[in-house]
């Protein structure tokens, strides 16, 4: 029996990317983790938890850009629209029931780049950001704004209010350096992740400030949340953030992850890639010793791994994590809430 987390406890999650292309019913991605633990939460399948507990998630915005004079932010809108009952379900992303006539217009006109769309129903969000920002609101209390109509049940705090991006750096024979750096939007969308990426440039990242409650959330949590999103992309843009990392390796609370690794490669999405330009083996124990253990100075306690992955659960002991083994595949609402219950028993101290 896992030991109980104190009454109106309170989780921080880092992170919350849902990849695009996924199956409808399986998968990995942080958005989606994030629907199976509350369903878990309603139903009472996660130990020591009740429908009551606050959840914040910490959203990475390292994939943010600005197109056809519009801020676009694909995380924090996967969120909102995921757990606000408003996602296309098949894609894992944009607006259910779109359209795309604005698309088609602009292709028509010739406006680049036609390889990225926003749909016509996607566009209004961004056109209320926009003109927010404009208007001198952060993007914090743009969010929080745009959540007031999607009322998503947790808490949503994007990493920074700060501008960073995320580029790519990938080969190229025609440039006289032989590479050439791309936005993360075109890696992922235009090349579809399918170019080796020799080098992740996280622009700004330096110099920005977490956004406000950022801090707060995860020192004041009962318990941290690394879900199986991109360790590279998407988590390590947001521990990247000044400030966050430290956060995190302070908190009294425990701190657990799940890997996004299955089987020796990623579900869908681009982790291979990512963790391959940084040198780090694509395992799911290469993931968990990459996170490391924080009485060694990394960022978990715990390392949740799936059950054909079995075999790396010694070696990250070893580590100094507690590990363990359970079915990480994402298949429906009930498997999502299971793993939920496995991170927090493991968390908590005992083996799922």
């Amino acid at each position: 029996m896992a030991v109980p987390l104190p009454a109106g406890c309170s989780y921080a999650i880092i992170d919350a990317r849902a990849t695009p292309y996924h199956r409808p019913v399986r998968g990995v991605g942080g958005a989606r983790f994030i629907q199976g633990l509350l369903h878990g939460l309603r139903t009472g399948t996660v130990p020591g938890a009740s429908a009551d507990t606050e959840v914040t998630v910490v959203a990475n915005t390292a994939d943010d850009w600005w197109i056809h004079g519009l801020k676009v932010c694909p995380d924090l809108d996967t969120v909102m629209y995921t757990l606000g009952d408003g996602i296309d379900v098949e894609r894992g992303w944009g607006r259910r029931d779109e359209t795309w006539s604005a698309k088609s217009e602009l292709e028509a006109y010739g406006v680049e780049p036609t390889w990225f769309g926003l749909g016509d129903r996607d566009i209004a969000t961004h056109l209320v950001r926009t003109q927010m920002l404009e208007a001198g609101f952060t993007l914090s209390q743009v969010t929080e704004a745009l959540c007031r109509r999607w009322q998503p049940g947790v808490r949503l705090l994007p990493m920074t209010d700060d501008r960073v991006e995320t580029h790519v750096a990938v080969a190229d024979a025609d440039t006289p350096s032989g590479r050439r750096v791309v936005h993360f939007q075109e890696y992922w969308v235009r090349l579809r992740a399918a170019v080796p990426a020799e080098a992740v440039v996280v622009v700004g990242q330096d110099a920005a400030v977490p956004a406000p409650g950022v801090l707060e959330a995860i020192t004041g949590a009962d318990l941290v949340v690394l879900p199986p999103s991109n360790p590279v992309v998407s988590v390590g843009t947001i521990l990247g953030v000044p400030g966050i990392r430290d956060a995190v390796r302070s908190t009294p609370a425990p701190v657990v992850g799940l890997s996004p690794i299955v089987g020796g490669t990623h579900v869908h999405g681009m982790a291979a890639q990512m963790l391959t330009s940084i040198g780090v083996e694509v395992g799911a124990g290469a993931v968990g010793t990459h996170y490391g253990a924080r009485s060694s100075g990394g960022v978990l306690d715990a390392w949740l791994v799936d059950e054909r992955d079995a075999g790396q659960v010694a070696s990250l002991r070893a580590a100094g994590l507690r590990a363990a083994a359970v079915p990480l595949m994402m298949d429906g609402p009930d498997a999502t809430a299971a793993m939920a219950a496995a991170a927090v028993t493991l968390a908590a101290g005992d083996t799922p």
